[in-house]
């Protein structure tokens, strides 16, 4: 099923990229490993010292463990997340979302009765990483195994990334065709996608570090903006690598190239102040896209292109970052 899903994202038009998982594998098993469990400890000390009989057996062993953690052993796990967080981080570079089932597997309630601490570590091994690494996810209905289970997907990503996943998540659940939860009732049909904007945002191109995934996009994803089409423009411009390190597209007209790029959503309440904030020498105007209609997006000052490597050739900055990182 999950072979499934992929197929069907693939036959979208999204590109799957394969990343090691083990950094964040280790991270989510510093919850149930390392010292985190003190903290549930400590929330509720008072009581556990004075009625510890009065909780669940399986939630007093849990919780009673937290008392055994050092000092040492906290300031220990704190820094190896922190050696975690900083190996997932080029991840991000090279993805918008990761893509994995919800749980690793399924289990009866009786086998979890009988092994409960080992078997609920086990289903949680696909989701205990994301708030340790301060990502967001969103679980997805996807069908039912043969054996009658449910089978789910989650879609992960750095944090203040829910604009981005929701309308892939919303397509992931309509195409399993599965009821809304445990209750039978259908899944209200997606409501049709609208050809323009709302008066209530205004569409950006963009092409560089705001794109999803890459260190910008939280500067639109913080103001509201959802993720609308991922697109090239018409193959009219040129892409540059400026000075600072940001690319920067200028229109060329004829003998340009079709440049990677992706529109967003803004509200309007809060376009003044992303365009406020961008430094020279970009600007916003107007940009042509490869359907010949026109959005507002990033375009370069003529003056600071001109001298500029001609970065077209690979299509997109996040190709020439990759094609950088490779040389």
């Amino acid at each position: 099923m999950f072979d499934a899903a992929l197929a069907q994202l693939r036959a979208a038009g999204h590109r799957l990229v394969e990343v090691d998982l083990e950094p964040f594998l280790a991270a989510g098993r510093l919850l149930y490993e390392g010292p985190w469990v003190a903290e549930r400890y400590l929330a509720i000390r008072r009581f556990f010292d004075a009625h510890a009989d009065a909780l669940h057996p399986v939630t007093r062993s849990i919780i009673g463990g937290g008392a055994r953690p050092s000092a040492a052993d906290a300031f220990a796990a704190s820094y190896r997340l922190r050696e975690l967080q900083r190996a997932v981080e080029p991840v991000w570079q090279r993805i918008d979302a990761l893509l994995l089932p919800t749980a690793a597997t399924a289990y009866s309630v009786r086998a979890v009765e009988d092994d409960p601490i080992r078997l609920n570590a086990q289903l949680g091994v696909y989701t205990t990483f994301v708030n340790l690494l301060d990502l967001c996810g969103i679980a997805v209905p996807a069908g039912v195994q043969p054996d009658g289970f449910p089978f789910g997907l989650s879609l992960v990503a750095p944090a203040f990334h829910e604009a981005a996943l929701l309308p892939l998540a919303a397509a992931l659940h309509a195409a399993a065709g599965v009821p809304l939860g445990a209750c039978g009732h259908a899944l209200p049909e997606a409501p049709a996608a609208r050809a323009r904007p709302d008066d209530s945002t205004v569409e950006l191109a963009v092409c560089g570090a705001h794109l999803s995934g890459l260190p910008l996009n939280s500067q639109l994803t913080g103001r509201g903006a959802r993720l609308v089409a991922a697109t090239r423009t018409a193959p009219e411009y040129r892409l540059v690598a400026l000075a600072d390190g940001r690319p920067g597209l200028e229109r060329v007209g004829a003998g340009g190239a079709a440049v990677e790029v992706e529109v967003w959503a803004v509200p309007v309440e809060s376009f003044g102040s992303f365009v406020a904030a961008i430094p020279p020498p970009l600007g916003i105007g107007t940009v042509r896209l490869a359907d010949g209609r026109q959005v507002k997006g990033f375009l370069c000052e003529s003056v600071a292109a001109a001298d500029a490597p001609d970065i077209s050739a690979h299509g997109g900055w996040r190709a020439y970052l990759a094609a950088r990182k490779g040389s």
